[in-house]
């Protein structure tokens, strides 16, 4: 087991990252990335970018994100529980019942808890009915606040950022479950990456820019893109369920998404690579999802993608990956570039 990686996530994840409440996050990221030894920068926009010198001048970009989905405070209500947006694309019914953060603008926390506005069987005639959506959730502030001003009173305000308690886990059997998996995991397997090439004194084939976005996951995380890349290559969870071949141990290769197909060759190039180094590895079509390749091609990059991940099971909601996935991620980004 890649202990290191491991590790690594379960740091990462304990850092609150909703999209737009990411300069923690990027902070110790890049920290951890000078202490390795590489050269680090950052985009107007906060993504995290690290050059990794090459054997040759071509360059090629591998990419994660380390935004998480969050929420943000709509309003205050008066009787002290806040309404609430999403940030990021997830149900209701995900989140009810969970333990939440609310960041403060001045730096304060305050626990808080996610509900429905009819919680209690034993009080409310629709707690069973009532419709999970936005309008009918609440966080209910774990402090002895009644009212509106007692809520102002703690320095919380409309728009202050909301994270969702992880709940990190690795089990004996090699399951990870936690939230933020998405794509948390994959930024794990990128540091587990540049932690064994400096340490080995590893040399990729070519020049790699690994790019962190931090926008992922309200569609704009790589949107921009230095020029004289011709290659981008997104390290981002694979679904797991219905008619897919991913599975929590295996690393996915996508041949299209939502947005559309991925480069051809790139794609054909991992499932070679997959095969020769004996990976558990599964080949799938994405109905329902979209990265930061199409972030990319958006935001007008000359640039041909590819994704891979490893398979995260109920994605955006309480997910499980496996060390194993990871590893075979791992080891199917070392073979793209040469090592």
């Amino acid at each position: 087991m890649n202990q290191f990686m491991i590790n690594y996530l379960e740091k990462i994840v304990n850092i609150p990252s909703p999209s737009g409440f990411t300069g923690r996050l990027m902070e110790v990221l890049g920290d951890d990335a000078r202490d390795m030894g590489y050269e680090v920068a950052y985009t107007s926009r906060g993504a995290l970018m690290i050059r990794v010198p090459g054997r040759t001048g071509a360059r090629l970009c591998l990419a994660a994100h380390g935004d998480t989905l969050g929420a943000v405070v709509r309003s205050i209500n008066p009787d002290g529980t806040l309404r609430i947006v999403p940030v990021g694309g997830y149900t209701m019914e995900s989140v009810e019942g969970e333990y939440c953060t609310v960041h403060t603008r001045d730096g304060r926390t305050y626990p808080g808890t996610a509900l429905t506005k009819a919680p209690s069987v034993h009080v409310f005639d629709d707690a069973r009915s009532l419709k999970r959506e936005e309008e009918n959730m609440l966080i209910r502030l774990d402090e002895m606040v009644f009212s509106r001003d007692d809520v102002k009173a703690l320095g919380i305000q409309n728009g202050d950022y909301i994270s969702w308690d992880p709940r990190f886990q690795v089990l004996e059997n090699g399951l990870i479950r936690s939230r933020h998996l998405d794509d948390k995991a994959s930024v794990a397997v990128l540091f587990a990456l540049l932690k064994e090439m400096k340490e080995r004194e590893m040399i990729p084939a070519q020049e790699l820019l690994i790019l962190i976005t931090n926008f992922e996951e309200v569609g704009f995380g790589a949107s921009y893109l230095p020029e004289g890349i011709p290659e981008l290559l997104v390290v981002d969870m694979g679904a797991v369920g219905d008619d897919l071949d991913g599975r929590e141990d295996r690393v996915s290769i996508v041949v299209k998404d939502s947005q559309g197909p991925f480069d051809y060759n790139m794609t054909t190039r991992l499932i070679g690579i997959a095969g020769e180094r004996n990976l558990d590895y599964a080949v799938d079509v994405f109905r329902h999802y979209g990265s930061d390749a199409a972030a990319a091609i958006r935001g007008g990059a000359n640039v041909r993608c590819a994704l891979i991940g490893q398979g995260v099971q109920a994605s955006h909601h309480m997910e499980r990956t496996h060390v194993k996935g990871m590893e075979n991620t791992l080891e199917l980004i070392k073979g793209y570039i040469g090592l």
